[in-house]
């Protein structure tokens, strides 16, 4: 009996040892204490430093963060001196007395910092404008009147006209007379000149009025007009019930214009001209498009001429063409094709020049193109294989162009970037030889770049360097981790695996928890976005920190890039083209991966979230991936692309909507979920509409399927405030409960 009693006694003992190791307050503390607003210029300093060059070129203000606060600091580019921008305690003090508020010296939050005159400084605080006296520290609030800007007029460049809409027509106005004029004469509501579609517009109930929008471009001589009608008769709407309104008792109804994928009923948009002397409109055989491909006019250094550029509906073909407004005549000048999509193309117009340089994938890369308007000749600037990422200056004087592009030096990852210069003779110049990924902010006048270099796991160091030559002149400042370090803090750690076509090396990261034991198991959260417009490999220190909190609370959290993502070949993009529901296979091999690698990864316990096209990874791993995802929350997901915001889904899925469409909604595949799914979504989500949400939780129902449903009534596309905190602590517990398999806590210190 007294060995039995000894038996339970142990047995007791052990079932309180195994609770006793389930998450604490202690963990939630720390992971609150790694979430970006506890961490930056916090815990840790100088992740990314943002530089703020002065309009004169007299150099650049930035803000320098240590244990003790931030501290303005300005370089002098005449001699490179770093100095404070002033004197701290003498600002604070003049801000405290004019505003009657406490702000203590080095907690001041100043932006729109400017030097308007000799011995000046501008800023704005706190939403109000000030000028300080450099030389007896007084602070004015600046009272200066300003001519007020009327958003719904513009000033031709001479002064002599102001154009403007009236009754939905386009009128121009004589500044000397007043004599107005009325360019065009058939515009009446829903078929409107002058205006632009806002992606946002939203209309209160049915039958509300579009917020009013205006715009036209004039040509720099003032002889021309370029503008747009906006068609809306026969665009369909979304909807939106706003349950949120404290002083209301039944729900506002919100509706919007917004075209979904292969639907003929959208806002259409054509482009116009107008001869100012004529008083009369031009009219083109420019095309109308809708409003995911209208067309971009630019007026062009030579009189009477503009460039347009669209995309044809299908995003398979492009042009950039030129516009005689005397004689009608339209010359293509750029014809860009694709047997998928166009999804990189980038033009710019240098006026002093008259050329184009452009950026295009028809080698297989993402590579600059010179296109001679004088001879119609285009001109490979660069070539091989590695991807552009993006003109950061172009100096017409000296014909060069300075840009980004990564993948191009051996030994450095793929997703880097490093900056080089090329001629228009196509000489390239390697300008940061440094094999790590290098951030970029260029001078007015392009005679200096600050960079900022860093990987995932090498803290930022940001330099002045020269733009001739790509010498490093001065460091600005260094990212301090120490206390990170000092608390158990390691960097992510990158990692490298062969793609499902058993050729390609993907890339990706894990975040361990500061209290890692190489001893226990961990499960595994896959944090995702497939894109396919971007990717995930944090190729930047300043991402180092992004999944620690999540990490903290006992798990393993990852982040890859797999086929079909972008800052790659064309080829590699191309992967997810009308395959979008095979995004995640690669994601099932790095996991694969990793629990072949690492003992203390279990890849019988693996989760994963995201959000928007992200929310529909999760979805899609939940419900095509059943045995290896267990645990999934999707927020603001686009479930079903038939249901989403055109443009998106038609580049990517294709156009016009086929079968595939079908193949790969959560909706129709909600028959296979298995594992533990919370579905989250904002009330007034105008990017991706709570409906697929909702009709996922309907199929999910007639499937008989256990599932969770958060609904946040007053929030959009991105949650905020009090909202993102209950999202995320939502988000945190499931993974507890559902994946760790712990008794979460719920009132814990945010």
């Amino acid at each position: 009996m007294k060995q039995v009693k000894i038996l339970i006694a142990l047995m007791v003992l052990s079932i309180a040892s195994i609770k006793g190791q389930g998450i604490t307050k202690k963990d939630y503390e720390r992971a609150v204490s790694y979430l970006y607003a506890n961490y930056n210029n916090k815990k840790v300093f100088n992740l990314d430093t943002q530089i703020n060059w002065f309009e004169d070129n007299s150099g650049f203000w930035f803000v320098d963060y240590n244990e003790e606060g931030g501290f303005y600091k300005a370089m002098d580019i005449s001699n490179y001196n770093i100095g404070f921008l002033f004197d701290h305690s003498g600002i604070a003090k003049e801000i405290n007395e004019l505003s009657k508020k406490e702000t203590k010296a080095n907690q001041l939050e100043l932006y729109d910092i400017k030097r308007p005159k000799e011995g000046q400084l501008s800023f704005a605080h706190d939403g109000k404008s000030y000028v300080l006296d450099l030389s007896t520290y007084k602070l004015q609030e600046n009272t200066d009147e300003e001519e007020e800007e009327n958003d719904f007029e513009s000033k031709s460049p001479n002064g002599e006209w102001i154009a403007f809409t009236k009754d939905y027509n386009l009128y121009i106005k004589s500044t000397k007379t007043g004599q107005k004029h009325q360019l065009s004469f058939d515009g009446r509501k829903n078929y409107e000149y002058g205006t632009w579609y806002g992606w946002y517009d939203k209309m209160e109930g049915e039958n509300g009025d579009r917020p009013e929008r205006f715009t036209v471009n004039w040509s720099e001589d003032s002889k021309w007009i370029s503008t747009n009608v906006v068609d809306l008769r026969n665009a369909e709407k979304m909807y939106l019930l706003d349950y949120s309104i404290d002083s209301l008792f039944r729900p506002k109804l919100w509706s919007y214009y917004r075209g979904s994928p292969g639907d003929t009923t959208m806002v259409h948009v054509k482009p116009v001209f107008f001869n100012v002397k004529d008083k009369s409109e031009v009219p083109t055989d420019l095309p109308r498009g809708t409003h995911i491909n209208s067309v971009s006019v630019e007026f062009m250094e030579q009189p009477n001429a503009a460039l347009a550029y669209y995309l044809e509906r299908g995003f398979k073909k492009g042009y950039v063409k030129q516009i005689d407004l005397k004689t009608k005549d339209i010359k293509t000048l750029v014809t860009e094709s694709s047997k998928t999509n166009i999804d990189n193309f980038n033009y710019r117009y240098l006026r002093e020049k008259n050329k184009l340089i452009f950026l295009s994938e028809r080698s297989g890369w993402r590579q600059l193109y010179l296109f001679d308007l004088l001879t119609n000749k285009t001109t490979p600037l660069t070539s091989g294989n590695y991807y552009i990422s993006g003109i950061e200056h172009i100096d017409q004087n000296n014909e060069t162009v300075y840009f980004l592009a990564n993948g191009k030096e051996k030994g450095n990852n793929p997703y880097h970037n490093q900056l080089y210069k090329v001629n228009f003779e196509g000489k390239v110049t390697l300008l940061t030889p440094e094999l790590v990924d290098h951030d970029i902010s260029f001078s007015n006048d392009g005679k200096y770049f600050v960079d900022s270099f860093s990987t995932v796991n090498t803290p930022t160091k940001t330099v002045l360097r020269r733009a001739e030559s790509g010498e490093i002149i001065k460091q600005i400042a260094e990212a301090n981790i120490s206390k990170a370090i000092s608390e158990g803090w390691k960097a992510p750690e990158a990692f490298e695996f062969t793609a499902k076509d058993g050729k390609t090396t993907l890339y990706g990261a894990i975040w361990k928890p500061t209290n890692f034991d190489a001893s226990k198991s961990y499960p595994l959260i896959d944090h995702t976005y497939t894109g396919p417009h971007t990717h995930m490999f944090p190729e930047r220190f300043a991402s180092a920190f992004r999944n620690q909190a999540l990490a903290e609370l006992g798990f393993i959290v990852m982040q890859v890039d797999g086929l079909g993502t972008s800052k790659r070949s064309k080829a590699f993009h191309d992967h997810s083209y009308k395959n979008m529901g095979n995004n995640l296979e690669d994601h099932v091999l790095a996991i694969k991966y990793l629990g072949s690698k690492y003992s203390w990864i279990n890849t019988d316990r693996v989760g994963i979230f995201g959000h928007s096209a992200g929310g529909f990874d999760t979805g899609r791993a939940m419900l095509a991936f059943p045995d290896v995802y267990k645990v999934g929350v999707a927020s603001s997901a686009d479930h079903d692309f038939r249901m989403e915001k055109a443009w998106w889904p038609e580049m990517y899925q294709g156009w016009p909507v086929d079968s595939t469409y079908h193949k790969v909604s959560n909706i129709t595949n909600a028959k296979n979920l298995k594992g533990k799914l919370l579905l989250v979504h904002g009330g007034m989500d105008e990017n991706v509409n709570p409906s697929a949400t909702f009709k996922l939780a309907e199929a999910l129902i007639k499937e008989d399927k256990e599932f969770d449903l958060l609904i946040l009534p007053s929030q959009r596309h991105g949650y905020s405030g009090k909202y993102r905190s209950y999202f995320m602590k939502k988000r945190w517990n499931y993974f507890v409960e559902h994946l760790k398999g712990e008794t979460p806590i719920w009132n814990f210190e945010w």
